[in-house]
């Protein structure tokens, strides 16, 4: 027996506390209103708010109003859709034990599990959940720690073993001496991770890149225009105005709700499938995903033992095999194997099996369970089960059985055996193999995976073998990696399985793949894969997550099963198809609107737009046009990927087909028809509406703008828009009045328009790769 330490004194223990501090993750909550203002600190936000002061030193309140109430909603909508990084450090924190007997001062007390410091003695029993990370004195227990290291089977851990914080105690009581606390344990680190892992978003990417190529052009278009409006001179008023109008022209205004809203869109059509994001940008990151890595204890696999095989020895048979095992297991207890055994036995009763009559419970020095039986003819026998070398002691081996052993092991199942007879002359009759079989659905998965373009590949903190054998039962082929830590420097590309890894190393290895070019989903369901999920694009928690692995993950799927995996990647890359077409809208219109301006300069002498009616057509046209969140579209049959330099010059040369329209309707308005100043601004904003409906219906399709039937809510956009400027301009409110004829003949105009565009469109996007 060994002594047990008498722990340490309150004195010392505080002591210790000072120093380390408490047992506890930190809490880096940030406050609220620090998050919302953090809203208004943005590329598109910044434009905004200098537009609203050009506004106010003009006098133009109401306009600067409206600029400033686009700005709230843009930062409302952003804000209340906040990922859920503090929800993932909370469900961290609830999983540790609340209480934990510990030895003070020479007597045993319970206190709380923040107060424990290295080097308090502490108890293990079953049930608890251990507080801190320790190192076993006396005892032993089954520790059942598949959610923090990846092992799909409990261990015995006796003394000498160490156990993990948050690790469950299955079985057994034991004292243990407290190696580390707080971020310092096993835990910690993983909290730790969580909190810091971070990737930035292709939506982020994006909206930046949008941003900064129209602010470069556009801001040098408005440079010119300010320039050649002093030459020209125009008076101070009318050159603020201009500039203003500049500035309001070059803001995609809408684009970040935009990409938000169609985000919402895919996040309800996927709840409606058991899907759950908990970040709308997983949901368009989800369409770029061409690699998949997947956590293989709960979520390739059921992560519960099952009885896979029975190999009876001669003058047995497989149910009989299966009925001595159950009545040598535990009944109710929360042993995984006897849970299993008991299970598989209970389908294939036997009318034949002896009564109990004592059970001795599973010894872990002698790694067998048994139990006393009264035969049908009224005798006593006597039955044991266990781990194969302790039965083999009991009872002579017969060679079947060790012939089946070997392949039973190699193929990484649990191997138990069983024998039976009278005490001291027991027979073996039989090994029962047992594993944590794959789900039903895990092969057909990744072959509907590979058919969409996306690569998935194992990762799991399981040995190299056991991995090996379930990833050839989903269809997994490729070379191994099976040692820990995971280099930086990795060419993770090259492997379809990750054997042996940490929850350390399953973060750095998404990392990697990320370095390396891949967009990377993480599917997984343990503790140990939160850091991993939080870093990826596309972090995926099982129906049978923790809370931890579900508040990290940005999808959850609420049913059983991983077919909701399939639908994300679908549904996202739906959604990107939709943001896709707002976006070269966005790039289109407004270098169009900007040049638009400086070509009327040129032409007329004055600005051919007022601030009014460029907010006019900004709440008109920008924020109506995201009825294209609800597009009728086609998701992409590969991953999907920003391609912003090709949508840059698809967008110029569209938007240059676009300008010589708009000219040419100014120009026949001014030399043609000789209409004054404030006409050709009302004639301008019919003409930019005009053509922006047309840019729109072009660039909703990749295919001929007719190969689709648009959505009905884009379609009733599209009135609302057409419908409230034609009233404005033929009733003459905020411009001035318009012919009917003129207005008819502008949409004439514009429906060729349409037709051209798309015939343009089809050539540059087969040569830019846009899909």
């Amino acid at each position: 027996m060994v002594d047990v330490p008498i722990g340490l004194t309150t004195r010392d223990a505080r002591s210790r506390l000072a120093r380390d501090g408490a047992n506890a993750v930190v809490d880096v909550t940030q406050h609220p209103v620090r998050r919302a203002l953090m809203k208004l600190w943005a590329p598109v936000p910044w434009m905004l708010e200098a537009a609203i002061l050009l506004q106010l030193l003009l006098g133009a309140y109401v306009e600067a109003a409206v600029i400033a109430l686009l700005l709230v909603f843009n930062a409302a909508l952003g804000f209340f859709q906040e990922s859920r990084a503090q929800a993932t450090l909370d469900a961290l924190k609830s999983r540790l034990a609340l209480v934990a007997p510990v030895r003070r001062d020479g007597a045993w007390t319970s206190l709380p599990a923040a107060e424990l410091v290295p080097g308090d003695v502490v108890k293990l029993s079953l049930g608890a959940v251990v507080a801190a990370d320790v190192r076993i004195i006396e005892g032993v227990v089954l520790l059942d720690q598949s959610m923090l290291t990846g092992e799909s089977v409990p261990i015995e851990a006796g003394a000498g073993a160490e156990a993990y914080a948050g690790a469950l105690i299955r079985r057994g009581e034991a004292v243990a001496e407290v190696t580390a606390t707080g971020e310092r344990t096993k835990f910690g680190r993983t909290a730790e991770l969580v909190r810091t892992a971070n990737v930035e978003s292709a939506q982020q990417k994006t909206v930046l890149n949008v941003v900064r190529n129209l602010v470069l052009f556009n801001g040098a278009v408005t440079i010119f225009l300010t320039v050649y409006a002093i030459i020209l001179p125009m008076p101070r008023p009318e050159i603020l105005a201009l500039v203003l109008v500049a500035v309001l022209s070059s803001i995609p205004v809408a684009l970040p709700s935009m990409f938000t809203l169609a985000a919402a869109v895919g996040a309800r059509a996927l709840a409606r499938r058991g899907v759950l994001p908990t970040r709308l940008s997983a949901v368009d990151e989800a369409a770029g995903i061409d690699l998949l890595c997947c956590d293989k204890t709960g979520t390739l696999t059921r992560n519960e033992l099952a009885v896979m095989s029975v190999q009876p020895m001669p003058g047995f048979d497989a149910a009989y095999v299966l009925a001595l095992a159950a009545l040598a297991s535990s009944d109710g207890g929360q042993d995984p194997v006897d849970a299993a055994v008991r299970a598989a036995a209970s389908r294939s009763p036997v009318t034949d099996a002896p009564q109990l009559v004592a059970f001795v419970p599973f010894d872990p020095e002698l790694k067998r369970s048994g139990a006393t039986l009264r035969a049908a003819d009224g005798t006593t026998i006597e039955v044991v089960k266990g781990a194969f070398a302790a039965i083999a002691g009991l009872s002579p081996a017969p060679p079947e059985a060790s012939s089946a052993l070997e392949p039973l092991q190699a193929g990484g199942f649990r191997v138990l055996a069983v024998a039976v007879g009278p005490a001291g002359a027991l027979t073996m009759a039989g090994l029962i193999a047992l594993s944590d079989p794959p789900r039903e659905d895990s092969a057909a998965l990744v072959a509907e995976l590979a058919e969409l373009g996306v690569r998935a590949v194992m990762v799991t903190g399981d040995a190299r073998m056991t991995a090996e054998v379930v990833a050839a039962s989903v269809g997994l082929t490729g070379e191994v990696w099976s040692t820990s830590p995971v280099p930086d420097t990795l060419q993770a590309g090259r492997y379809s399985i990750f054997a042996g890894v940490l929850p350390e190393d399953k973060y750095r290895l998404v990392k990697a793949l990320q370095k390396a070019g891949h967009a990377v989903g993480m599917c997984g369901d343990g503790a140990n894969d939160a850091p991993a999920l939080r870093q990826a694009q596309m972090g995926i928690a099982v129906s049978t997550a923790t809370d931890v692995a579900k508040s990290a993950a940005g999808i959850v799927l609420t049913e059983p099963g991983l077919g909701g995996i399939v639908a994300a990647i679908r549904e996202g890359r739906t959604t990107f198809q939709r943001i896709l077409t707002y976006t070269l809208r966005a790039v289109i219109h407004k270098v169009v609107q900007v040049l638009f301006l400086a070509a009327g300069l040129m032409i007329t002498g004055h600005a051919i737009l007022t601030p009014t009616l460029m907010v006019l057509m900004m709440v008109t046209g920008d924020f109506l046009a995201m009825s294209s969140s609800t597009d009728n579209v086609r998701p992409s049959p590969s991953p999907s990927v920003w391609r912003i330099r090709n949508l840059t010059i698809a967008g110029i040369v569209l938007g240059f087909i676009d300008l010589m329209f708009c000219v040419a309707s100014l120009a026949a308005g001014k030399f043609a028809l000789g209409l004054d100043t404030e006409t050709l601004r009302t004639m301008t904003v019919v003409t930019l509406v005009l053509s922006g409906q047309a840019v729109f219906y072009v660039a909703r399709e990749r295919r001929h703008l007719w190969s689709s039937r648009p959505g009905r809510w884009l379609l009733v956009s599209s009135a609302v828009d057409l419908t409230i400027i034609f009233l404005l301009a033929r009733n003459g409110v905020l411009m001035a009045p318009l012919s009917l004829a003129i207005i008819a003949g502008l949409l004439a105009a514009a429906i060729i328009l349409a037709f051209v565009l798309d015939a343009v469109k089809l050539l540059l996007f087969r040569r830019l790769a846009i899909a």
